[in-house]
């Protein structure tokens, strides 16, 4: 009698066991970053009978740095790739092969429930990306699973949770050679697509490209249904108003004011006073109160007065 293990207690059972070591603490241990983690790789030619050494294409060199600080440090390569490539050197073949997809291990697992990929898988089905380029894009083309880290959830500082989102979408989005092989197509720099947007250095600085080019989601942390570009935000007004589009998105995040060590972040909305994003200057800020302080001591002082000479 033969008995199946379900997917995910088997990957439980393995991230369980590697994490009693640090996996990927020396490369020149582990077999495919002997050669993933360098420059250069080498193997022998059968048909001239030599040693050749070749220069590394750069999309799969792996930052073991980077790697030990991802949500999947823990896994072996063969969890996602075929255990073919044990066998080196790799069959061409195997390029042709499907790779394990995200929802293989956190769809319909309740220990991942509290992350809802299913209702983000629904989302990004609904998505331009999934609509234009359909099973072809798929997470990694934004999420690197080797790299990938909690940012949203975990850090303290709003600018950082910024520059990761943004980096995702100008990983493709300002880089023609990535964005043509998704595509087909060349596009105009972002800076050229955006030269309608006033302040853009402090825009793609403080505030996600996905404020503007989502549909708000309340039942997710991030919305995954990217619109189309002319469905896209254009009025400043969704966000620089007290009912800022905001609100329901980077500022939705729990405990905003406490997470902010420094007070950078602007964790009040609610103040018609402030113009609602997450950027403020000490100095100017600090200038802001000596005037407003100096403005009622200029009127308690004038009304002192208007009250001495009405005696008189």
């Amino acid at each position: 009698m033969k008995y199946f293990i379900p997917l995910q207690i088997l990957m439980l059972l393995t991230i369980t066991l590697k994490s009693f070591g640090q996996f990927y603490d020396d490369p020149a241990s582990h077999d495919c970053l002997k050669c993933h983690s360098q420059q250069t790789y080498s193997f022998h030619n059968d048909m001239m009978d030599t040693e050749e050494k070749r220069l590394m294409n750069p999309y799969l060199i792996i930052d073991t740095l980077r790697l030990r600080t991802g949500v999947h440090q823990n896994f072996d390569c063969t969890d996602c790739h075929s255990f073919d490539y044990t066998t080196y050197p790799h069959a061409a073949s195997l390029k042709l092969e499907p790779m394990m997809t995200c929802l293989d291990c956190h769809g319909g697992d309740e220990s991942f429930a509290k992350y809802e990929f299913d209702k983000i898988d629904e989302e990004v089905n609904k998505s331009i990306h999934r609509q234009g380029f359909g099973d072809n894009f798929t997470c990694s083309k934004c999420h690197d699973q080797h790299y990938y880290s909690t940012t949203a959830r975990t850090s303290s500082s709003i600018v950082e949770i910024v520059e990761n989102s943004n980096d995702m979408c100008l990983s493709c989005h300002n880089d023609m050679k990535r964005f043509s092989l998704v595509s087909g197509d060349l596009k105009s720099a972002v800076v050229d697509i955006h030269d309608w947007l006033p302040n853009q250095e402090l825009h793609f600085k403080h505030v996600r490209c996905i404020e503007c080019h989502t549909a708000v989601e309340d039942d997710l942390m991030v919305s995954h249904n990217i619109l189309a570009k002319e469905d896209a935000v254009r009025r400043c007004a969704e966000c620089h108003s007290a009912n800022s589009l905001l609100k329901a998105s980077l500022y939705k995040y729990q405990n905003l004011q406490e997470r902010a060590e420094d007070g950078s972040a602007l964790g009040v909305l609610s103040n018609e006073n402030y113009v609602i994003g997450s950027h403020q200057i000490p100095i100017l800020r600090t200038i802001s109160l000596i005037i407003f302080f100096a403005a009622m001591a200029g009127i308690i002082i004038h009304v002192i007065f208007r009250i001495i000479i009405k005696k008189k």
